[in-house]
């Protein structure tokens, strides 16, 4: 293996961390790393906290946990990695195993010349997409996806940015739509989607984050498509004009933040195979079709580790976690990557967001027989007075009990819990797995029963037929179409004075009179238990089943997962 020649295009992510490892295994190898942009081995996550001014430089994105600035001559003088930035990766050669390339200022008459390679590695990455709609090429439309952006963006913004339109629901728009909200400025999320963050959230926890967002000052508009932005002149300055399915909105400033797709044109002109996603078929030992390239980050197509189908995920955390994988495969160790779960987080405003391997819809898609639970509580004792609330939705297989996915909301440390969980449905746990888990407690990480834990006895008690539920999204829908429903408050009186519910068909009897006020319950119509968390609207049902009762069921997760505006 000494001597042996390593090229590997991609200088941001899966690359650099190739290189990195590589060096540690292999000591005598050549190895080069070509990347077209100036700016190499960024966190491109952090570009949004950049732009809103929470770092206060472009090189921050760009430094160890020492302070030194990962640049060429970093990696040249602290690993021995020839970082050629600047370059253009043209053409692969797989015959003469050969990359030709040139000097990007040079432009592209420049002169060619060919790198020659053992090994070669494509992280390539991804690159925006921009809706298929004119006027996306105008001054003052900008995407965010590389330091660039970053600048050209940061440099946009001053006190002449009244209206900024932001194009897109997920994870960078909404991002962006932090960063960027300023109590002077208008800020609109056009999203195609019914709900933000499509490919997260089911549409019973995803109410909960449009309301926070639209709380925050930022409007939302859900299920409308971007048809065209044009350019206007009003009193001497040039406005944007974004119409939609359903508006004309005005706009200073236009993101475009409508997600990334696989960077494949290497791959694709030098035959490797791509698949059904668009990203670089790779094997299990993130080998393509070629047994001399290896190919990782959001370049490549990864298989589901609960379906076993391909999906296209681009995250940092795989792809730091797939570089490292590369250069041990190269280097002959052999080592299998397991695929992925999508296990995501994110911060938007004043709640934690988050989820792990399949939605309910994705599961159901995919042919499970779902189960599934929505529960609220605290992320530490009530009487620990730094506690916050946080709501885990679970999804499982009803057949097995094992664990498919789960979705966290909340201004608590729910993060917490995802990791947890994503832990257990990663070993292809089930939910008594979940519900017997052993978890740190202490007041101030955590109540006796964690929100984890918690979240299983629920899911188990479904499953056990012991308590049936009505989720967030279903009790919506049963309202709008005027269903024959009684609500049953089992909340005290002084919780109902403080904050009473708009709704017709209300009864109030707090849990502790519900046993000698069981006559004031019809038995003739549907009755939805509510309470705050749902803890006490399990006790209500099991009251009431206990009496005779047939037609009870409890609100998934209490009043705490509806939005307010549906209380």
């Amino acid at each position: 293996m000494e001597g042996k020649r390593i090229v590997i295009v991609g200088g941001v992510a899966t690359g650099p961390k190739t290189a990195a490892r590589l060096r540690r295994l292999m000591p005598e190898a050549q190895i080069t790393v070509i990347e077209q942009n100036e700016y190499i081995s960024y966190g491109g996550c952090g570009m949004p906290l950049y732009v809103g001014g929470l770092i206060p430089s472009i090189n921050d994105l760009m430094t160890t946990t020492a302070g030194i600035v990962r640049n060429t001559d970093y990696f040249k003088r602290e690993k021995d990695i020839n970082f050629l930035s600047g370059t253009v990766a043209e053409a692969i050669d797989r015959v003469k195993k050969e990359v030709v390339i040139y000097d990007k200022n040079s432009g592209a008459d420049g002169k060619r010349r060919r790198l020659p390679y053992d090994k070669l590695v494509l992280a390539t990455g991804a690159e925006p997409v921009y809706p298929p709609v004119p006027g996306t090429d105008l001054p003052g439309v900008l995407a965010l996806h590389c330091p660039q952006d970053a600048l050209a963006l940061k440099q946009k913004i001053d006190a002449s940015v009244k209206n900024i339109v932001i194009v897109g629901g997920g994870l960078i728009g909404l991002e962006v739509a932090e960063a960027l909200n300023h109590r002077n400025r208008k800020i609109v999320i056009v999203e195609k989607e019914n709900v933000l963050l499509s490919s997260m959230l089911d549409p019973d926890l995803a109410p909960l984050l449009e309301e926070n967002v639209e709380v925050n000052g930022v409007e939302v508009l859900l299920g409308e498509s971007v048809i065209a932005i044009e350019e206007h002149s009003r009193e001497g300055h040039n406005v944007k004009l974004v119409r939609t399915t359903n508006h004309a909105l005005e706009a200073d400033l236009v993101v475009l933040a409508c997600g990334v797709k696989p960077n494949t044109r290497l791959a694709r002109e030098c035959g490797l195979r791509v698949g059904s996603t668009g990203g670089i078929v790779v094997d299990e030992y993130l080998t393509t079709s070629d047994p001399d390239i290896f190919a990782g980050g959001d370049c490549v197509e990864n298989i589901h580790r609960i379906t076993g189908q391909p999906c296209y995920l681009p995250l940092a955390s795989i792809a730091n976690k797939q570089g490292r994988v590369i250069a041990n495969n190269i280097a002959g160790m052999n080592e299998k990557f397991p695929g992925v779960l999508g296990t995501t987080a994110v911060r938007v405003f004043d709640v934690n967001v988050g989820r792990s391997g399949l939605t309910e819809e994705q599961a159901k898609a995919a042919g499970f027989n779902t189960v599934t639970s929505i529960v609220s509580g605290l992320d530490a004792t009530h009487y620990y007075p730094m506690h916050g609330s946080g709501i885990v939705k679970l999804i499982a297989d009803r057949d097995n009990g094992r664990l498919l996915g789960v979705q966290v909301i909340g201004e608590g440390d729910v993060i917490k819990r995802l990791d947890v969980i994503a832990s257990v449905i990663a070993m292809e746990g089930n939910i008594d797995d979940l519900r017997q888990m052993e978890l740190a407690y202490a007041p101030m990480f955590a109540t006796a029963i964690d929100l984890a834990n918690h979240s299983a006895n629920t899911l188990k008690n479904i499953q056990d037929e012991l308590l049936e539920v009505v989720m967030p999204s279903a009790l919506v829908k049963m309202t709008q179409d005027n269903q024959d429903l009684v609500f049953l408050d089992v909340r005290t009186e002084n919780e109902v004075r403080m904050r009473p519910l708009n709704k017709p068909n209300v009864i109030n009897i707090p849990l502790g009179e519900l046993r000698e006020r069981l006559n004031e319950v019809p038995r003739d119509r549907l009755v939805i238990v509510l309470c705050p968390l749902g803890v006490r609207a399990y006790e209500a049902v099991r009251v009431l089943k206990g009496a005779g009762f047939e037609n009870v069921k409890s609100l998934a997760g209490g009043l705490k997962a509806l939005p307010v505006a549906k209380r």
